[in-house]
């Protein structure tokens, strides 16, 4: 799962993406929030993390400028004043939840997780197409007329994630290489396709119908024509 993290305090930043990281969350930092609002509006993200005081643009605005455009995005927002009208105002810009500085770690992953669900729409950590169900937790694929199973690489997993997220659509290659290895990477495309290669063999090695389908000049989608 891809987070982003807008937070202009370089320690607290730091310490976050530190944690996120061991955490197995793949996690892009940015530290002003014109730049942020930009990354959101690249789709690429699975949850936000929104400080409110920022350069550029305060959290409260960028939190509706990506609503007004259509981002579905879950957004975290953080903030180190605790009044009950910033609270509101952070929730009516289109926040889905609130987090007072200081938090505890603990707390954060928790809202964290319950946001993945939402986000991905796997609420028993579930994800499923065609006769393939891939589990979050655990990383392991399974079909259902084979009955096999096999565990995923974490690459593989978050490219197979990926697909399933956007049900059959095709992803372009610049898609996927920023939603797998973000902005901040300098990851050529033949890296998209040795990990396309990979999570192809892990499919057929399950006897899943579920396909990975390349569309010429454009990119990939998902297909399970015979389910």
């Amino acid at each position: 799962m891809r987070l982003l993290l807008v937070e202009d305090e370089q320690r607290m930043a730091q310490a976050l993406c530190e944690l996120l990281r061991l955490e197995k969350y793949e996690v892009d930092h940015f530290a002003n929030g014109l730049d942020g609002l930009s990354a959101i509006e690249s789709g690429i993200y699975d949850i936000v993390i929104l400080d409110v005081m920022l350069p550029g643009m305060n959290g409260f605005e960028i939190a509706k400028q990506a609503r007004k455009k259509g981002i579905k995005t879950p957004i975290l927002m953080l903030t180190a004043r605790s009044e009950l009208d910033d609270k509101v105002e952070g929730l009516d810009s289109g926040a889905d939840d609130y987090l007072t500085k200081p938090f505890m770690t603990g707390e954060l992953l928790a809202r964290l997780r319950a946001l993945g669900r939402r986000s991905l729409g796997a609420a028993d950590g579930l994800l499923s197409f065609g006769d393939i169900t891939l589990d979050t937790n655990t990383l392991m694929l399974e079909a259902s007329g084979s009955g096999l199973s096999v565990r995923l690489g974490e690459k593989e997993y978050r490219i197979l994630e990926y697909l399933i997220a956007n049900g059959g659509q095709i992803l372009t290659r610049e898609q996927l290489a920023l939603k797998i290895w973000g902005f901040q990477s300098e990851t050529e495309y033949n890296n998209v396709e040795v990990y396309m290669s990979f999570t192809r063999k892990k499919l057929a090695f399950v006897e899943a119908k579920t396909k990975i389908k390349a569309v010429r000049g454009v990119g990939y989608e998902l297909r399970c024509d015979d389910v």
